[in-house]
């Protein structure tokens, strides 16, 4: 398991900056950083370097599954999170198999991505900015110092029309080979709570149940002169990976299925608000730019072309918050493993009742209460004011009753009280109307 050199990293990195540290005793111990990812970002990556940088944090080096399993641990990203995708579409593709595939780990508030014999690539969430993207060589000899790098590479995959336009996160779905190779002639899915199932997971093992309604995981395509053939029943409602790859390597030999799911809305939903912050912050810098211009009185209230912007992001955050057309779950729904669920559930917010925005429901629908668990995420928490407060105005009158208009059709009267009471047991400050 070669060390993967900062000369190497330049090469495919154009324009990173290193931070080293020593490594003794099978442990990561401080040395005097080069590149202080904190002093630019509060994102939970940054923060963690920062620890290990002034030695409040030592890591072990003694293999990768330690490290990334103490990795994990500090960045508070749960093991059942994992999700394994096999089709060579990210920075190391050359270490991506069906037989050596990519495990993806992830939070609310970071993702963490691993190759056998390759680099650690982290995502953290800064709550203003947005993602923040990293790559981690891990030091195998002793004496050697690992490197954490960041990059504009990452980006010309991580910022598109795929992203919601911003630097972001994507759940992709392609045909794939025997090889990994994504077979494009058919095209790609990106994917998200609205794609029905037979879109999604094409080239990502897919662990769990979902009766008739087959998906793309689990399956080898084949091109022919005409067209890219895949049969779906072959990785239909798998619950062992042991036939397809050694799971030896993983620190768990799943692939969830509601995992997968909840990634798809959250990589969306975190799009989405570091779209509408940009965008809202962007708005009202103009507008009091304006005002010094033309000698008004500079204000924080949105006026004429800002407020039209707030409101527009405002109501494109809520029809996704509130899982405006999600996709109906067919043949009774799906069914995970209980390790991802009982682990995403550990930091639950619960109603004076025991009800929570993290509750599934699997039968028809991800959750019970159609309300985004993001709402409590420290990024949404850092949207401007301006923007909270139109948003506060709609989830309102959406709740209330007052907003019937279709998009939201899907929400029931009790539905809409029941989510606004928990609302108000949990977090009742986001209704707050008042700029």
């Amino acid at each position: 398991m070669p060390l993967v050199p900062s000369a190497f990293l330049s090469r495919c990195i154009p324009g990173l900056w290193i931070m080293g540290v020593a490594l003794a005793d099978g442990m990561l111990h401080a040395a005097e950083p080069a590149f202080a990812p904190w002093e630019t970002s509060r994102d939970p990556v940054a923060l963690l370097w920062e620890r290990i940088s002034r030695s409040q944090v030592r890591m072990d080096v003694s293999n990768p599954q330690a490290f990334l399993r103490q990795l994990l641990q500090e960045l508070e990203i749960p093991i059942a999170s994992q999700v394994l995708v096999f089709s060579k579409t990210s920075l190391q593709n050359s270490l991506i198999s069906p037989r050596t595939p990519r495990a993806i780990y992830f939070s609310e508030e970071a993702y963490a991505g691993w190759c056998q014999d390759g680099l650690f690539e982290l995502i953290g969430i800064d709550p203003e900015n947005g993602p923040q993207f990293y790559t981690l060589s891990f030091p195998y000899l002793r004496g050697e110092k690992p490197e954490l790098a960041t990059s504009e590479t990452c980006i010309s995959c991580h910022e598109s029309s795929r992203t919601e336009g911003v630097q972001g996160m994507l759940v992709r779905s392609v045909y794939t080979d025997q090889d990994g190779q994504p077979l494009l002639r058919e095209g790609s899915f990106v994917t998200g709570h609205e794609s029905p199932l037979h879109e999604r997971w094409g080239g990502w093992y897919v662990t769990g149940r979902h009766g008739s309604d087959l998906h793309m995981g689990n399956g080898i395509a084949r091109e022919t002169a005409d067209t890219v053939l895949l049969d779906r029943s072959i990785g239909a409602n798998v619950t062992s990976l042991e036939s397809f790859f050694p799971t030896r390597p993983y620190l768990t030999n799943s692939s969830d299925l509601v995992a997968l799911m909840v990634l798809e809305h959250q990589c969306t939903m975190h799009n989405l608000i570091t779209g509408a912050g940009r965008s809202c912050r962007e708005a009202m810098a103009r507008q009091r730019d304006l005002q010094k211009a033309f000698g008004e009185p500079v204000t924080d209230v949105p006026e004429g072309s800002a407020a039209g912007v707030i409101h527009n992001q405002a109501e494109k955050l809520l029809k996704h918050l509130l899982y405006c057309g999600e996709y109906a779950l067919q043949d009774d729904g799906v069914d995970g493993g209980d390790a991802f669920q009982d682990a995403f559930r550990g930091n639950r917010l619960e109603s004076r009742d025991g009800r929570s925005l993290k509750d599934f429901q699997l039968l028809t629908r991800l959750f019970k209460y159609r309300c985004s668990y993001m709402i409590y995420s420290k990024s949404f928490e850092a949207l401007p004011t301006q923007l909270r407060a139109e948003l506060a105005i709609q989830l309102n009158r959406v709740l209330s009753g007052e907003d019937n208009r279709p998009e939201f059709a899907h929400l029931s009267s009790s539905e809409r009280a029941t989510i606004r009471e928990i609302l108000i047991d949990t977090k009742p400050e986001v209704l707050q109307t008042s700029r």
